[in-house]
C-alpha cells in the first residue's frame, strides 16, 4: 500500500488502455446524454462531430475507472474535487482511452494528522497519443503515521 508519505509532487503513472465501442457509447448516451451524436449514428452524421462520438461524461467516466484500476495500492480515502475539465477532442468508437496521472501538489490536512491530499493532472489520450480529455483532480490520502 502507497501511502501520503510515498508519493512525490512529479511522480507520474500511465494506465492501460480501455477501448470503447459503439454499443458503449449509444447505451450510455441512451440514459445519461441523449443528444443524437451519442445515440444515433445516422444523425450524428449530419452533427459538427460528422459521426458517433462519446458523451464527455462518458470520456470521464472511463477515466475514472482507469484511475481506480491504475492506483488501486494508494491509500486514497475520498475524492475531494475536479478542477479545469476540458475536452479536447471527442472519443470515437474503437479508440483506445489511457490515462496520463501526475501528482502537481501534495499538502498535509490540517485538521487531521492521519490524512494529507494530494492533486493530480490527469490527460487522457487517444490510440495517437492524442490529448482526448484533461482534468485536476484532488483525493484525501491515508498517511502511513500519525504525526
Amino acid at each position: 500500500m502507497h501511502f501520503y508519505e510515498d508519493v512525490s509532487v512529479g511522480d507520474v503513472r500511465q494506465s492501460d488502455g480501455y477501448t470503447v465501442s459503439e454499443s458503449e457509447i449509444v447505451e450510455f448516451g441512451e440514459k445519461y446524454d441523449p443528444q443524437p451524436f451519442h445515440t444515433d449514428a445516422d444523425a450524428a452524421k449530419d452533427s459538427v462531430f460528422g459521426g458517433l462520438v462519446a458523451s464527455g461524461w462518458q470520456t470521464a467516466a472511463i477515466c475514472m475507472r482507469l484511475n481506480v484500476e491504475n492506483s488501486e495500492d494508494m491509500a486514497t480515502q475520498a475524492g475531494v474535487g475536479v478542477d479545469d475539465l476540458r475536452w479536447h477532442q471527442p472519443l470515437q468508437p474503437g479508440d483506445t482511452l489511457r490515462l496520463r496521472t501526475e501528482i502537481i501538489d501534495k499538502r498535509s490536512s490540517d485538521s487531521d494528522p492521519g490524512r494529507g491530499f494530494i492533486t493530480t493532472r490527469h490527460e487522457g489520450l487517444n490510440q495517437d497519443d492524442e490529448l482526448v480529455i484533461s482534468y485536476e483532480a484532488t483525493a484525501m490520502i491515508r498517511r502511513e503515521t500519525d504525526e
